[in-house]
């Protein structure tokens, strides 16, 4: 069984399609980083999935049962959508007793969920006197009440700071290492590719991958960055490392090869050689949110925009 498996899944919105014909199955277990642009069509598949809307066309299927039909698998789904409301005035205990109470579980569920979380402690204080991230773990509190077997986020590190951003991150591991499949959407892939197992990247409805972290970084391209100990030599090295069928190109004080991570000895071999005694010789990679960007067809401007918005966000 899967977490979750989707056939053609297709939901359009009068003209518009925000969510193309996808197939993709999510395994058990693990973090799922559900990630593309914004409007990509990331928080239509989280609806679909919770069954708060139909989908146009297509199946899909979460812990094994069709979502449509009687909804007995939202029993074991935990959901923080958007941004987490709780009575303002009320301390953080008495928000998550009244939706234990509401959904008939034991008072014991909201002190395991509060030290989950991290807000044992300071959770006799008033929700109005919380950060915004610990507003956000109390959101995930709320969603582990009924101490599921897959945790939907949307957009949790949303507004964080850089030090918000590392505690929820740290936090989703530790709920996967319980067993649990995380699913947690992002516009921006730095935010959580270090505690992921699996990536589901969309685009404007449509999908353009789905399987392991493992499989996407093999993709990623990089190049060696190369320096012969003496600058005269720097000609003679880039004719040698043409004829031996390399793509070069200069830089300020040697030259750039474009090859795969693991190709540097080779390419050491290859300045032998041509009798050129290298210097320096330096394997650099792209990060996976370049992949990322190219894939999407992001730009680093518009990367840029999103976490000046979110920073001021922040301050307001």
């Amino acid at each position: 069984m899967s977490a979750v498996e989707a056939s053609t899944l297709t939901r359009r919105f009068g003209d518009v399609v925000a969510v193309d014909r996808v197939s993709l199955q999510i395994p058990l277990g693990g973090v799922v980083g559900l990630v593309g642009p914004n409007g990509s069509g990331k928080s239509t598949l989280i609806r679909m999935l919770l069954g708060l809307i139909r989908p146009t066309s297509g199946s899909l299927r979460v812990l094994g049962e069709p979502v449509g039909g009687k909804g007995d698998y939202l029993s074991r789904v935990g959901a923080l959508v958007e941004n987490p409301a709780f009575v303002a005035g009320l301390s953080a205990r008495t928000n998550l007793m009244s939706l234990a109470q509401v959904r008939g579980l034991p008072a014991s569920r909201v002190d395991e969920v509060l030290e989950t979380v991290g807000l044992t402690g300071r959770d006799r204080e008033p929700v109005k006197r919380f950060s915004l991230g610990m507003k956000q773990r109390l959101g995930i509190a709320a969603a582990l009440l009924p101490d599921p077997e897959l945790l939907i986020l949307d957009e949790p590190t949303n507004g964080l700071d850089p030090s918000g951003i590392v505690e929820i991150r740290g936090l989703l591991g530790r709920l996967a290492r319980e067993g649990r499949t995380v699913v947690v959407s992002s516009h921006l892939l730095a935010e959580i590719e270090t505690v992921c197992d699996h990536l589901v990247i969309i685009r404007f409805g449509e999908l353009l991958f789905a399987g392991p972290i493992t499989d996407l970084l093999a993709q990623v391209a990089g190049h060696v960055e190369i320096e012969p100990e003496h600058a005269r030599d720097l000609d003679s090295l880039s004719a040698a490392l043409r004829r031996a069928g390399r793509t070069v190109e200069a830089t300020e004080t040697g030259v750039r090869v474009r090859a795969a991570v693991g190709e540097a000895a080779a390419i050491n071999r290859e300045a032998a050689q041509a009798g050129i005694t290298l210097s320096e010789l330096r394997t650099v990679r792209e990060s996976l949110e370049q992949v990322f960007l190219g894939l999407t067809g992001t730009d680093d401007g518009e990367i840029a925009a999103d976490r000046a918005r979110q920073a001021g966000g922040e301050n307001r």
